[in-house]
C-alpha cells in the first residue's frame, strides 16, 4: 500500500511538471458545491496514448495560470480541455493551448474541471472560475471585460454551456467574487461534442441564446462523429442574429489539438488568431488593441 501511494504521489507530481504555468488557483476556498469526495490532487491515468496525459478524479478544481513571456495584450482566456466528461487532455488540449496563446500576447488559464461524470458541477467550475479571473483581473493586469473562453469536445460543450447560461444562478455564492458576471466576452468552440442533443440532432435545450450570447468562433470537420453540433450552433447562432464564424472542413477527425499532422489541427489556430484580430467586442471595442 505505501508503495501504491508513492507511485500515485509521483505520477501526480510529473502532470504538473509538464505544466509550465506561473501559478495554480483553486476555485473553492472552503466546500466544493456539488462534490461529495474530499479535496485530492487529480490523478494521471495510466493511458498515455497518443503522447496524451489524461488527468480524472478531480475534486478540487483549479486554474493553472500562463503568463505570456512578452508583452501582455491585456486580454485572458479560460481554456477547457476535452476528455468526454470522464478525463482532461490536459496538456494537447489545455497546456499547449494555453501556451500559444501566450504568444498572441494573452494570459490564459487551463481550467481543471471536475470529472469524471459531473457535467453540471464542472459548469459551476467553468462559472467559478471566470468570476475569479475577473476578481483578480489587476493582479495580472487584465481586462475583466475582454476575458473568453476556449474548449475542445467536452471542453467545447462546456464553453457553450458557460456562454449561453450565464446568467443562472447556478451554484450558492461563496464570496464577493461571486456577484461579477460568468458570461465571456468571447468563446472559441474547437470540434465541440454534445451540443446537438435535441429532438432530430437539433440544439441542445440548455443552451439558450438571446442578444447577450457572446461571438463565438467554430471549428469541426464532417468527418468528425461530433462534427453536427457545430453546425446546429452556427444556426442556433444565426436564429438570434448573434455574432459567429463557422469553419467547416471536409477531413481532421475529431480531438486532434494543435498538433502537426493534422490538416484541421493545422488550420484552426491561424483562422483562430485572424478571427480574435478581427473581433469588435459588445462595448465596440476591439478584442486587441
Amino acid at each position: 500500500m505505501k508503495r501504491f501511494f508513492i507511485l500515485l504521489f509521483f505520477i501526480v507530481c510529473s502532470a504538473f511538471a509538464l505544466a509550465q504555468g506561473t501559478d495554480t488557483l483553486y476555485l473553492w476556498p472552503g466546500t466544493v458545491p456539488g462534490e461529495t469526495e474530499a479535496k485530492h490532487p487529480p490523478v494521471q491515468t495510466a493511458n498515455t496514448s497518443g503522447n496524451v496525459t489524461r488527468l480524472t478524479d478531480v475534486t478540487d478544481p483549479a486554474l493553472v495560470v500562463f503568463e505570456p513571456k512578452g508583452p501582455s495584450n491585456g486580454a485572458s482566456v479560460i481554456v477547457c480541455p476535452g476528455g468526454g466528461y470522464n478525463i482532461l487532455a490536459i496538456d494537447k488540449e489545455g497546456y499547449e493551448v494555453a501556451e500559444w496563446f501566450n504568444q498572441l500576447g494573452f494570459t490564459a488559464f487551463v481550467l481543471q474541471y471536475r470529472v469524471p461524470d459531473k457535467r453540471e458541477p464542472a459548469l459551476y467550475d467553468l462559472q467559478r472560475g471566470i468570476r475569479l479571473v475577473r476578481s483578480r483581473a489587476s493582479d495580472w493586469k487584465l481586462d475583466p471585460k475582454r476575458l473568453g473562453v476556449i474548449g475542445f469536445s467536452a471542453g467545447g460543450s462546456l464553453a457553450a454551456r458557460a456562454s449561453t447560461r450565464f446568467g443562472e444562478q447556478t451554484y450558492t455564492p461563496v464570496d464577493a467574487a461571486d456577484s461579477l458576471s460568468a458570461r465571456p466576452d468571447f468563446s472559441l468552440l474547437i470540434y465541440p461534442a454534445y451540443l446537438d442533443e435535441g429532438e432530430n440532432r437539433s440544439l441542445t435545450p440548455e443552451l439558450r441564446l438571446n442578444e447577450a450570447t457572446p461571438p463565438q468562433f467554430l471549428f469541426g470537420t464532417a468527418d468528425d462523429r461530433y462534427g453536427n453540433s457545430v453546425l446546429v450552433m452556427a444556426g442556433a447562432l444565426r436564429d438570434q442574429k448573434r455574432p459567429g464564424t463557422l469553419h467547416f472542413l471536409s477531413e481532421g477527425g475529431h480531438g486532434y489539438g494543435m498538433r502537426k499532422g493534422n490538416d484541421a489541427a493545422e488550420t484552426w489556430p491561424g483562422l483562430a488568431e485572424k478571427w480574435l484580430r478581427r473581433l469588435t467586442l459588445d462595448d465596440n471595442r476591439p478584442l486587441l488593441p
